[in-house]
């Protein structure tokens, strides 16, 4: 059996990363793993305290560690934070990984996130940095994937068949 992941999401803040995923798990009938939930497993902490006690540059640290973990062990579905795809270690480790980049844009992206609850990037004008952060990372999820599947305005069940007819081989 296979120790890589069999799909790797990416996508902005309230792309359904974490949502399509485990239906996407669910479907396939294996785990799904969320490398911001492995985060704060080990910082024993959310990921907001993380930014407030030892700062986004420690984060970020933990998350790199947390998706060279997750690519080399998770044979199920894995969801990387938003942010993720900014570290050039991260995009590198990402080729020849089956990558699913589920885009959303700002309308449906505010609905879903709401404005900035229990995320420290958006605690500041929150409509306004996550329409600068998705314009920063758009670019750096086309690179690393290997399809974009759109999320506006559909459920999850529906975006995830979609991704799995995309992992028939």
């Amino acid at each position: 059996m296979s120790t890589r992941p069999l799909c790797v999401l990416v996508g902005a803040p309230g792309s359904g990363k974490t949502t399509v995923g485990r239906a996407l798990a669910a479907a396939l009938g294996v785990e799904f793993r969320d490398t911001d939930a492995d985060i704060e497993q080990l910082a024993g902490k959310p990921i907001p305290e993380i930014f407030v006690d030892e700062g986004e540059e420690h984060f970020r640290t933990l998350e790199r560690a947390a998706v060279a973990a997750g690519l080399a062990s998770h044979p199920g579905v894995l969801a990387l934070g938003g942010g993720a795809v900014l570290a050039e270690e991260n995009r590198a480790a990402l080729i020849g990984h089956t990558v699913v980049h589920l885009s959303v844009e700002l309308p449906d992206a505010v609905k879903r996130v709401g404005l900035g609850s229990g995320r420290p990037l958006l605690a500041l004008n929150p409509r306004a940095t996550l329409k600068h952060l998705m314009e920063q990372r758009r670019p750096l999820y086309a690179e690393v994937a290997t399809a974009t599947v759109r999320t506006d305005g559909r459920d999850p069940e529906e975006i995830a068949t979609e991704v799995t007819a995309l992992l028939k081989p």
